[in-house]
């Protein structure tokens, strides 16, 4: 289902910026993509489908000035020393519950956790780690075929969480998560084309958006890949860049969404 068709690379005039943005999951079902492109005299959501494959994925991107995925681009090194030491039969120290949470949460969730309250989920503990085994793949297809990939975020991909970037911007709602958050996501979008004047998205995108969490996220994690873009995203300090690397790195928007916006930055 979507409301345009697959852009090419070659589509883009002169001038226009174009960021992709996908909301992971570990199958193609509740997996959601999005294109916005960001013109001189507007900002235009061009694509946005659910059901997406690997294939979609790696296409899209390909086509992109700069894209964010919704799912941990990595695993906290801890842990992976841990299963390691494990594996090897190597001497372990117990592990109480204070002491597992550098198992569970990288450098980037426990920085998070630490400035805004949000807590994501642990990529080594919850359901996400399926997600992340899949972008783990795409990741590696996207380098094979000459993207410059970092996990800290300094190349094609950025690591975006839309539920910070949306309280980073002010517009965060509760609960817009599922069948029952229609009316919420309703209001988020209503918000977001009152922050972003400049955004164009269709009928058929709202209603996609007003019926799938996914969709909506999608295109949020398209803008955070434009504030990315611009150097206006949280970016970590020397000793949480060296394990970003390996780990990943969350980036959260720190300057108003309406500067996106091409032609609006002093």
């Amino acid at each position: 289902m979507g409301s345009n068709p697959t852009p090419s690379a070659g589509s883009r005039d002169d001038g226009f910026v174009r960021t992709v943005g996908i909301d992971m999951a570990a199958e193609p079902r509740k997996t959601a993509s999005a294109v916005v492109e960001w013109r001189p005299s507007d900002v235009v959501v061009t694509h946005l489908t659910l059901n997406c494959s690997d294939a979609d994925i790696i296409g899209l991107v390909g086509t992109a000035d700069k894209a964010g995925i919704d799912c941990p681009l990595g695993w906290p090194e801890p842990f992976v020393d841990f299963v390691l030491a494990h594996r090897e039969g190597r001497p372990l120290a117990p592990t109480d519950l204070a002491a597992r949470r550098h198992l569970v949460y990288r450098a980037t969730d426990l920085a998070l956790i630490a400035q805004s309250g949000a807590r994501p989920l642990s990529v080594a503990a919850d359901l996400i780690g399926h997600t992340a085994m899949r972008v783990a793949g795409i990741l590696s297809a996207l380098a094979a075929g000459g993207c410059a990939i970092d996990r800290a975020g300094s190349g094609i991909v950025v690591e975006a969480y839309p539920a910070a970037a949306l309280r980073a911007w002010g517009i965060y709602r509760p609960r817009y998560k599922g069948p029952s958050g229609i009316t919420t996501r309703e209001a988020i979008l209503s918000d977001l084309r009152a922050a972003l004047p400049q955004l164009r998205i269709d009928a058929d995108q709202l209603a996609l958006c007003h019926g799938s969490d996914d969709a909506l996220d999608a295109i949020v994690c398209a803008m955070i890949a434009r504030a990315a873009a611009i150097g206006r995203v949280t970016t970590p300090d020397a000793e949480q860049a060296r394990v970003a690397k390996t780990e990943g790195w969350i980036v959260v928007p720190n300057g108003p969404l309406g500067e996106l916006a091409i032609g609006t930055r002093s």
